[in-house]
């Protein structure tokens, strides 16, 4: 594909591939043709041997930074040792992209590991809003807010999550990072359309994609998606994120994998066919014009 020019760094527009430890040495030996890679922030911060890979690495990929523990979605500010670690690592990986959870984490200086949830009310709105506000200034740069997977709705929300998500890009200047499968889950497990979902959503917000497995498990009678990463994207994601290339345009796509991680090239056949994908949606529409 292509790259458009942010800030310091070009934007791939191909598709990269969530970059995990086991998979480092193989990519640095064999070079394999990629848009980029994004990594776990929370993994590079304190340096390390890591930490020297990755940036040797940078060299050849574009890198994007994906943050797990800053907690945007808490009541109080964001953990202010946590964020400057963040902005020291921006500095030196000069990433072309950076992105956060919607969700939170931690409360009273306890860390829990997991991306909770949080009600769609006004209150979660300014408190989301503040916070983003807060880590875009210190970062001095624009940060993509990712949707989470859901298991429930909360009684107490007053506003659907795309108009949630729409408002926090009004007020804080954020962009999002529309997470397909996470969608998928999401309106699986609680009765919405996905497709509607997609329609909802900021087209000129939307700065990356990501794509996914997940797990079926039944739960009480019913059958649950589980966003575990640790499968295939299966096909009805598939087909949500040609929906998502026709509505958004060419965006920036990575695929995750976290459990049960397969070899390099079963993720990479898959960050393949999301490339193959978007080349057929612009070649469609290109027929169509």
């Amino acid at each position: 594909m292509s790259t458009a020019l942010y800030g310091r760094e070009a934007i791939s527009t191909m598709t990269g591939i969530g970059l995990r430890a086991p998979h480092m040495a193989e990519i640095q030996a064999t070079r394999p043709v990629l848009g980029w890679l994004e990594v776990h922030a929370e993994n590079y911060m304190d340096g390390g041997l890591l930490t020297d890979q990755l940036l040797r690495l940078r060299r050849d990929y574009p890198i994007s930074l994906h943050g797990v523990g800053l907690s945007l979605g808490s009541a109080g500010d964001v953990d202010r040792g946590h964020l400057l670690r963040l902005a020291d690592l921006v500095d030196r990986t000069e990433p072309m992209l950076v992105s956060e959870h919607l969700s939170w984490s931690s409360v009273g200086g306890a860390y829990l590991n997991d991306l909770l949830p949080l009600p769609y009310t006004k209150e979660a709105l300014d408190a989301v809003s503040r916070n983003i506000e807060i880590a875009q200034t210190a970062l001095g740069r624009q940060m993509l807010i990712e949707n989470p997977s859901r298991y429930l709705n909360f009684r107490h929300s007053t506003m659907g999550e795309p108009e949630f998500l729409t408002e926090l890009v009004r007020r804080t200047g954020c962009g999002l990072l529309c997470d397909v499968n996470n969608i998928y889950v999401s309106c699986a497990n609680t009765g919405g359309d996905a497709y509607a979902y997609i329609d909802a959503l900021p087209t000129r917000a939307i700065g990356e994609i990501h794509l996914a497995g997940h797990a079926a498990v039944e739960r009480g009678g019913r059958m649950l998606l589980i966003d575990d990463h640790g499968a295939p994207v299966c096909e009805a994601v598939w087909a949500l994120y040609r929906a998502a290339l026709t509505r958004f345009g060419l965006v920036p796509t990575v695929v995750e994998w976290d459990k049960q991680l397969p070899e390099l090239p079963v993720l990479l056949a898959e960050a393949q066919r999301a490339e193959l994908a978007a080349g057929n949606v612009f070649y469609a529409h290109a027929l169509a014009s």
